[in-house]
């Protein structure tokens, strides 16, 4: 009985040294890792970007397909429109700056849209039938 208490106990601080060591290894790659590639500015805010769209889009359904739709689009085109405006901040690729501007007058005009569409009567359609 004592030679099985003294032989677990052997496991149970050989496995804590093991799970200590392997920790501390880990958290020297983590280290390694983030001090070799830091988090810009860009990334940064395009993180805080997507995660502000990522909840707008979370709706409370209503029913209606339509103004759903409408309703979760605006925080999805918003977040298109932040995310080109972070590129016109710090992307150097001409081609893409230029898709970037195009797309924040073409979000803008879409928000003005929806949110014109979902001002209607609520007890009507968005209007979008055929």
């Amino acid at each position: 009985m004592i030679r099985s208490f003294v032989t677990h106990a052997c496991s149970v601080a050989a496995g804590a040294a093991i799970a200590i060591a392997c920790g501390s290894v880990m958290t020297e790659v983590k280290s390694e890792r983030l001090s070799a590639s830091p988090m810009s500015e860009f990334d940064a805010a395009l993180r805080g970007v997507m995660v502000h769209m990522d909840a707008g889009m979370c709706i409370t359904p209503s029913g209606d397909a339509d103004r759903d739709f409408a309703r979760a689009m605006i925080p999805h085109h918003q977040g298109a429109i932040e995310m080109a405006r972070l590129e016109l901040l710090h992307g150097r690729d001409t081609r893409l700056r230029r898709l970037a501007q195009g797309m924040v007058v073409e979000q803008s005009q879409e928000i003005a849209l929806l949110r014109n569409l979902l001002a209607t009567d609520p007890s009507a359609s968005v209007g979008l039938s055929p």
